[in-house]
């Protein structure tokens, strides 16, 4: 045994002694009015993908109050969301400041009904342990991850095999709800969402002025990726974009943020100052635009969640990422996958399905 595996099984033998869940009866979860969801691991996309679960309780459980605890990689994901009463953001960094430590102490003791820790890539035992801290009667969370246990779900005083192997190409809403689904919550519509109000409106109706499109059909481009596997081409984006200007009268804007510099940088030397460039902007303000455009076309990264979360037509480029699993669900919804190589798909693939989707939509 390594030495790593030794202390973490350590320290889990620890956190038994005094986080060992007592068994409790279901009888409360129909009539529950508070719930805290701890989130707080994984990434932006995971976070969109969750609202299917934050919309299956309030459907399941009329009047229930949601409190979220999130971290700063993922609460923006969700900020404004109409299914979200309370937002905590958990940084780990923050526990030595006292005010804080005694915030997130408050949150963690109220008299919540229910505790639930959703997974999907992967458990988080600071998720379990947060869960075990919390004064929750029922603690419903994962005992084990596609076969592999989970150390920690002592914590848990009903604890759920979760399995995506048994149907490999489930999407992440649906599968996220295997946690709860034993319990009676539920809901049919898997759809993700994002709230904006007329502020965000406001401004994304701003922004689309400087494009200067009146009666011209409005496309976005996310070309960049937090994974570089997961960038198409950007000669191919912009071989795509002059294709489209020869035969489509349209103006277009590029979105992005500072992690997405180089690409930026790149698109800026091709195009100048003709498209419109949407940057370093709220989530909110992001979705506000994307509804108003009549296309969205991106790779596969947390871009590609927001505007899914819209009605808008929209394209994902996949690569190594199973798309059955992370693409958009929606009747306007698209996706290109050829290889695990994102390249292979060709410009001809892109275009043909960008004439099919106008020919559809908008004729």
């Amino acid at each position: 045994m390594s030495s790593r595996d030794f202390f973490r099984k350590s320290a889990s033998s620890i956190l038994k002694k005094f986080l060992l869940a007592v068994p409790q009866s279901l009888d409360s979860i129909s009539s529950a009015k508070n719930i805290l969801v701890i989130r707080q691991h994984n990434q932006f996309g995971d976070m969109l993908a969750s609202v299917s679960l934050f919309r299956a309780i309030k459907e399941s459980l009329p009047g229930v109050r949601t409190t979220l605890l999130a971290s700063p990689e993922n609460y923006y994901a969700v900020t404004q969301n109409e299914f979200i009463d309370e937002l905590f953001v958990f940084e780990k960094r923050k526990l030595i400041n006292p005010v804080y430590y005694v915030r997130l102490k408050s949150l963690l003791k109220r008299e919540y009904d229910l505790a639930i820790v959703p997974a999907t890539v992967a458990v988080s035992a600071t998720s379990n342990i947060l869960a075990g801290l919390s004064k929750a009667k029922i603690k419903i969370g994962p005992r084990s991850l596609n076969g592999k246990i989970n150390e920690n779900a002592f914590v848990f005083t009903h604890a759920i095999d979760l399995n995506w192997k048994k149907c490999p190409d489930a999407h992440v809403s649906d599968f996220i709800l295997d946690i709860v689904r034993p319990f009676g919550i539920k809901t049919k519509n898997y759809g993700s969402s994002i709230s904006f109000n007329d502020e965000d409106k406001q401004f994304a109706n701003s922004f689309l002025k400087t494009l200067h499109g009146e009666g011209k059909l409005v496309v976005g481009f996310h070309v960049g990726a937090g994974k570089c596997q997961n960038k198409w081409s950007l000669e191919k984006f912009v071989e795509l974009i002059e294709r489209m200007k020869r035969e489509i009268n349209f103006v277009f804007y590029f979105t992005g943020s500072r992690a997405d510099h180089d690409e930026i940088s790149f698109i800026r030397k091709h195009f100048g100052s003709q498209p419109g460039y949407f940057l370093d902007n709220t989530v909110p303000q992001l979705a506000a635009l994307i509804s108003r455009s009549d296309l969205f076309i991106t790779n596969d990264t947390g871009v590609m969640h927001v505007a899914g979360a819209t009605e808008v037509p929209q394209i994902s480029l996949f690569g190594p990422t199973n798309p059955f699993n992370w693409a958009p669900v929606g009747h306007t919804k698209y996706f290109l996958r050829k290889s695990e190589l994102i390249d292979d798909i060709s410009v001809d693939d892109v275009y043909d399905l960008v004439k099919y989707i106008f020919e559809k939509h908008y004729k």
